[in-house]
């Protein structure tokens, strides 16, 4: 037992030796990512108010590299709630404020939740806050058929990636919770403002209905980019799921959280969370910082990447089958019962 208790004190001081000389900011590249995302989103928007007189379907096609570039943003917002983009404290949550105007995302609830989720990722006995929500198997089969119900339409493709993409960051966004503290309701009233000032501000320069239209396209792609990559951080195979007494925190980084190898546009779009399995190990590492981190450890080789076609597959899963330790489809389920129902009989 010391022998095993020994080999585990090594593997985990090995690692966080590795991550520790990653997990400083580097002001000059943050302030050159910053001022770049916000230059090429603002270019966008001027595209695309300019090309209406042309063609609206000019505009539309440009609402996605628009999109792409309010998701890279959020990526930045995302690491000044975890502290990772700047030095300064004050200066991240300045930073995460303005940006939350822009990705309709109050800044302060978000994050405390988006810590919540850093802490419990991955163990089935602390899920449901800042999680997809996903039920195991034998949690589905003893579930009410109203649950059910509400299960299968969550879990819908549609539902997730449209409908509740939209709703998410246009409506509920807009609201508090019970569940808030009082400097998270104080983030929404302040993000609700600024984006009535700012919806004010740019229907002087283009009118409100010019305005509504290319935010709402905007805002509406940006959801579902965002949506789709936090859904497969979390959603593939083969996984790690564990009850709270098994969980362990490397593994949940490294097995719990994807490595999404995606083309190099796409990576420059998602601001480099491809690298979740890092991400999860380091919090404090900024997203520039990610891929080199992954590219210099040996230690990450081994790490089986999620291919951008193969995640397709991942729309299929639906639930945890803790038995066989796998995301599992409704198809599949039915299987499990015809054979569970033979083996009974």
């Amino acid at each position: 037992m010391d022998s095993l208790s020994n080999q585990r004190e090594t593997s985990n001081t090995s690692w966080t030796k590795i991550i520790a000389k990653y997990n400083r900011p580097d002001a000059v590249k943050s302030w050159w990512q910053l001022s770049g995302n916000l230059f090429l989103y603002a270019l966008a928007w001027f595209l695309m108010y300019e090309s209406l007189s042309i063609s609206v379907w000019i505009s539309v096609g440009l609402s996605i590299p628009a999109a792409g570039m309010l998701v890279r943003l959020f990526i930045i917002y995302h690491d000044c709630g975890h502290g990772s983009f700047f030095k300064t404290g004050r200066l991240n949550d300045a930073v995460g404020l303005f940006i939350g105007i822009l990705t309709f995302t109050p800044y302060y609830s978000w994050s405390h939740e988006h810590y919540i989720h850093h802490e419990t990722a991955g163990n089935l006995d602390k899920r449901d806050i800042g999680d997809v929500w996903t039920l195991t198997v034998d949690e589905y089969l003893k579930g009410s058929k109203w649950t059910r119900i509400k299960y299968r339409f969550y879990r819908h493709p549609v539902t997730m990636f449209g409908l509740g993409a939209f709703l998410v960051f246009v409506i509920v966004n807009r609201f508090t919770r019970k569940t808030m503290d009082h400097k998270g309701r104080i983030g929404v009233y302040a993000t609700n403002a600024g984006l009535v000032v700012f919806a004010f501000l740019m229907s002087l320069l283009m009118g409100f209905t010019t305005f509504l239209l290319i935010q709402l396209l905007i805002i509406s792609i940006a959801g579902i980019m965002g949506f789709w990559l936090f859904y497969v951080q979390h959603q593939f195979n083969p996984i790690y799921w564990a009850r709270n007494n098994d969980w362990d925190y490397k593994r949940m980084a490294l097995e719990g959280s994807s490595f999404y190898k995606l083309p190099r546009i796409l990576r420059f779009f998602s601001g480099n969370i491809g690298f979740h399995h890092i991400h999860h190990l380091s919090p404090m590492i900024p997203n520039y910082k990610l891929a080199k981190c992954h590219r210099e450890n040996p230690m990450f080789r081994e790490i089986k990447p999620l291919t951008f076609w193969a995640s397709f597959r991942t729309l299929t899963y639906r639930l945890f089958d803790e038995k066989a330790n796998r995301m599992v489809s409704f198809r599949k389920l039915t299987r499990i019962r015809i054979e569970s129902s033979d083996f009974s009989s």
